[in-house]
């Protein structure tokens, strides 16, 4: 069964992927901190990946269950993004360019899982 997402939760949750590898790769080089940006890396490269699973998913309770997982993720990935910032790895600019995207992403995952279950 394909399910097909809107191409811009596709493209925003890739394009935001890359930006969490490029914040990651510059705390490790910069703080030589792998931690947090480790955890941070994981949680934001998986909301793309499991949005791009979901479009093969078996069932439609399955496709909602895979954006569910990436709705946690991008929400984990908000947690990482604050504590980074409170404890000054990366700074306040970065730190609200990327909450923004990681919020519209919950915004987003949210009403297509809502649509979904509508349906």
């Amino acid at each position: 069964m394909e399910l097909k997402l809107k191409g811009v939760i596709q493209e925003k949750s890739y394009a935001f992927a890359i930006r969490c590898i490029n914040t990651c790769r510059g705390i490790a080089k910069e703080h030589k901190e792998f931690d947090m940006s480790r955890q941070l890396l994981r949680s934001g490269t998986a909301i793309g990946a499991l949005v791009r699973e979901a479009e093969h998913a078996q069932s439609k309770a399955d496709f909602v269950h895979k954006l569910s997982i990436a709705l946690k993720e991008a929400n984990e990935t908000s947690y990482w993004l604050s504590l980074l910032k409170d404890t000054h790895f990366i700074s306040v600019e970065v730190y609200l360019s990327l909450i923004a995207d990681s919020q519209e992403l919950i915004r987003m995952l949210v009403s297509s899982i809502k649509t979904l279950k509508e349906k």
